[in-house]
């Protein structure tokens, strides 16, 4: 029996990827940059065996049905490029929130790749990883390199994959991420995707989306906070007009979501360093420079509905541990 243990974090889009141009693939129609969130995170355990099928268990709990599927569906790939029939038990444990708009399929995904292709004796390099996570969850292309991540869309299978643009110690950012329902979502994000382009906004999004990359990569690069907070709080808002515009409108936001909206810009306005974004789901991820983030954090656990804050620096690459 061959075994592998990886660990990967969640991360934080700030240009958003939404809507597949391929679902299978699960192609983009548009690039998307992250930040990978630190002290968040996925490990999970791959271990072959002569077992008749693949077993799953997410925080000690059995997973079949859908789930199950969606690793199996990895670890074919897998199987298929180390020339193996092994079937696999799949153990996995979050210290966060699952389904709730915190990115723990990216999370999740980006270590089953990591510990399944090495518990298969494949040593696949950085952007091999990176596809190969992507073929779970978009998104998780974007935890397999540290820091920083820009995930181009490529024209092909083979060169959509992301890579680091600036590493960790870059700078200090820090996410407050603001809990207003812990509860699993609804319409995942799967889901969400596939009916992306039945909103009459979605063809404007991606048409822009160039636009807004260039904006948050420089800022990034530059470390010009004003531009950068200006940049993800428009992005994300325009991902949620796609999604309240799309059939069956998605609603995520509850009332608490929008209320933080409101006072972060606010706390801008007054000049501290902070700037929103929100994921398919209703939890906001409240963006601030390291400095700021206990005031940040303290503020935001005054707001009515916010049930807990998670704080969040600059994480690393996904690793085998």
């Amino acid at each position: 029996m061959t075994t592998a243990t990886a660990i990967s974090h969640p991360n934080i889009a700030f240009i958003k990827y939404w809507g597949n141009r391929d679902n299978t693939l699960r192609l983009p129609v548009n690039g998307s940059i992250s930040m990978n969130l630190d002290g968040l995170f996925t490990r999970t355990t791959v271990s072959f065996s002569s077992a008749k099928t693949d077993s799953l268990a997410i925080n000690s709990t059995p997973v079949t049905g859908k789930g199950l599927e969606r690793v199996s569906y990895i670890l074919d790939i897998v199987r298929e490029k180390a020339g193996i029939q092994d079937r696999a038990d799949v153990t996995s444990e979050n210290n966060f929130p699952a389904g709730a708009g915190i990115a723990s399929s990216a999370a999740a995904f980006a270590a089953l790749a990591l510990a399944g292709s090495k518990a298969a004796g494949l040593n696949l390099s950085e952007p091999e990883l990176s596809v190969l996570a992507r073929r779970g969850s978009g998104s998780a292309s974007r935890s397999i390199p540290a820091g920083f991540v820009e995930w181009k869309m490529g024209e092909a299978e083979s060169d959509s994959y992301a890579f680091s643009i600036a590493p960790v110690d870059h700078w200090n950012l820090v996410d407050c991420v603001a809990i207003v329902s812990a509860s699993h979502k609804t319409t995942g994000s799967t889901e969400g995707h596939a009916i992306a382009g039945t909103s009459p906004l979605q063809d404007v999004r991606v048409a822009d989306a160039p636009r807004r990359l260039e904006i948050c990569r420089n800022a990034i690069l530059k470390k010009d906070f004003e531009a950068f907070a200006n940049i993800i709080e428009h992005d994300s808002d325009m991902m949620h007009s796609v999604m309240m515009t799309s059939k069956p409108p998605l609603m995520y936001w509850q009332s608490a979501t929008v209320e933080i909206f409101h006072q972060v810009r606010e706390w801008r306005a007054s000049g501290l360093p902070v700037g929103y974004t929100v994921d398919a789901g209703a939890n906001v991820h409240v963006i601030c420079l390291g400095e700021y983030a206990k005031e940040i954090e303290k503020r935001l656990r005054e707001i009515p509905g916010v049930s807990n804050v998670l704080v969040a620096g600059v994480g690393g690459a996904a690793k085998v541990v």
